[in-house]
């Protein structure tokens, strides 16, 4: 067996192993449990890297493949796709480490919310390297079941709630995907995922199935993305700790479900074959009905994570939209958008829980003059904002310029007006916020000694009260990083390895660009 064969174990591995190992740590082992939340990320993107360059520079397969029984293989795969994905899972699960020792410093149950972070990011690489649809579907239930543990970990009657309405919305799409998964290996047989699609080349494939499984399928892909009306999770989901804010929303569950819709799409019908079934207009309706309603539930939220949520719940659907777009601009545009929306959104998130954890601002209206109090931070939350709403030179201009240029190539020029639409709406709830932090006088922290609380429950500080006070380091740096990758993103989008090139040589390699 060569390293073709082990080194997708090794990535695979290198997380599951680590969270076995820290379930058995007492909680006063937190130097060992960090040593090895650290080794075992680093490993991850060091096996990451030989991936990358072992496909890219030197053609080499990387296949894992066992029988499972009844004619089914357990595959994993690496292609350009499932590359993308692992890279940023990788990448962001070794940042959002480092950020989350930092943020739980001495909060209870360290050990178990640790051992369950990991087994989430070893679900994430399962989907990213899934070869077949069975193999993705066995993790895409994995990552439901570690998930849960993290929604609840802070075990409050608000975080159980939000546990079991988490669980009835994946259990519920779980049942349905699986009626998919085995409505589709009845029509076509056991298959590997394949540019282009497999099911374009199958003459036999009923027109009507095939419209029943498309559509089971993405009904069953469609809570973990949370399209309208099946997002109702996400929200409530919002109780978690913000490191597992973060990881929900850039790495793990949102972006299972809009990669399982890429799977589908791309490499089970096809976008032509989907596009000739006639599946690809519902599927299109609902995306745009889920970017508009997102921002327009965003809009409402005075609470920043919450509003943060509905923006995930607008944001990720851009990456289905490049999946329905016929013009192979489009999908160059959703594919950047897959690495670009975890960055920016990440950073956000990060912002959120340094604001929570330093300050105790959990509300818009608490955030007045944060930008002269926390700079640094209110900065890097400014530029993932700026990013989202549209704004050059940030990864989110990159992404909805790609998306718009795509729509007019295809004759689909509605996608110019959702966008325009769209990014309207992000500066309406976006720039509200940071017209507060820069230009409004600055607020103290709720429970700081001062007479007069304000209606909020912050108080108005006096001149000179403003002192500068900045998170520790451990979640500044990763902040920082991810930041300065959303700007770079959009900065260097013309070179070859950046989000945006690597989508263009996934898009080429798939004969979707020229």
């Amino acid at each position: 067996m060569t390293m073709g064969f082990w080194l997708p174990l090794i990535v695979l591995c290198s997380s599951l192993f680590t969270g076995l190992i820290i379930f058995l740590l007492p909680e006063d082992r937190s130097g060992l449990r960090t040593l090895l939340n650290m080794t075992g990320a680093t490993v991850k993107v060091i096996g990451v890297f030989a991936m990358a360059w072992g496909v890219l520079a030197q053609g080499v397969d990387y296949e894992v493949r066992f029988a499972m029984g009844l004619g089914f293989d357990f595959l994993l795969k690496v292609d350009l796709l499932s590359l993308a994905f692992v890279s940023l899972s990788s990448n962001l699960w070794f940042l959002t480490t480092l950020y989350a020792v930092g943020y739980l410093e001495g909060s209870p149950n360290r050990s178990r919310f640790f051992g369950f972070f990991s087994l989430c990011v070893t679900a994430s690489t399962g989907v990213a390297l899934a070869g077949n649809l069975i193999t993705f579907f066995i993790f895409y239930e994995f990552l439901t079941l570690v998930t849960y543990p993290l929604v609840v970990h802070q075990g409050t009657p608000q975080a159980l709630a939000a546990g079991r309405t988490y669980l009835w919305y994946a259990m519920s799409a779980g049942a349905v995907l699986f009626l998919g998964v085995v409505g589709l290996q009845t029509l076509a047989g056991p298959f590997d995922f394949i540019s282009g699609g497999v099911l374009a080349a199958m003459d036999q494939i009923g027109t009507w199935e095939a419209r029943v499984v498309f559509t089971l399928l993405i009904c069953g892909l469609a809570v973990k993305i949370a399209f309208v009306p099946l997002h109702g999770w996400l929200p409530a989901a919002m109780v978690a700790p913000a490191p597992v804010s973060a990881l929900l929303h850039a790495v793990a569950v949102v972006k299972a479900g809009a990669f399982g819709i890429l799977r589908v799409v791309q490499d089970v019908y096809g976008k032509d074959f989907a596009s000739q079934l006639g599946v690809l207009d519902p599927l299109a309706a609902v995306v745009v009905a889920t970017i508009i309603f997102g921002s327009l539930r965003a809009l409402m939220q005075s609470e920043l994570k919450r509003r943060l949520a509905y923006s995930t719940v607008s944001q990720v659907s851009y990456i289905a939209l490049g999946a329905v777009v016929l013009g192979p601009l489009a999908t160059v545009g959703g594919l950047a958008h897959l690495v670009h929306q975890g960055i920016m959104k990440i950073t956000l998130f990060f912002c959120a829980g340094i604001f929570a954890r330093s300050r105790n601002i959990h509300r818009v209206d608490q955030m007045d003059g944060l930008g002269r109090t926390m700079p640094v931070t209110m900065a890097l939350f400014t530029i993932a904002s700026l990013g989202m709403i549209g704004v050059p030179p940030v990864a989110g201009f990159v992404s909805k310029w790609y998306l718009a240029q795509g729509g007019i190539q295809a004759g689909q020029d509605w996608v110019v007006a959702v966008l325009i639409l769209s990014s309207l709406l992000n500066a309406a709830y976006f720039l509200p916020i940071l017209h507060r932090a820069w230009f409004r006088p600055c607020l103290g922290a709720p429970g700081d000694e001062m007479p007069e609380a304000a209606s909020n429950g912050a108080w108005k500080a006096p001149p000179g009260m403003c002192r500068i006070f900045e998170a520790p380091w451990m979640l500044l740096l990763p902040t920082l990083a991810t930041a300065l990758f959303s700007l770079a993103a959009g900065v260097f989008a013309g070179w070859e390895w950046s989000p945006l090139g690597v989508a263009k040589i996934i898009s080429a390699g798939r004969g979707a660009f020229p």
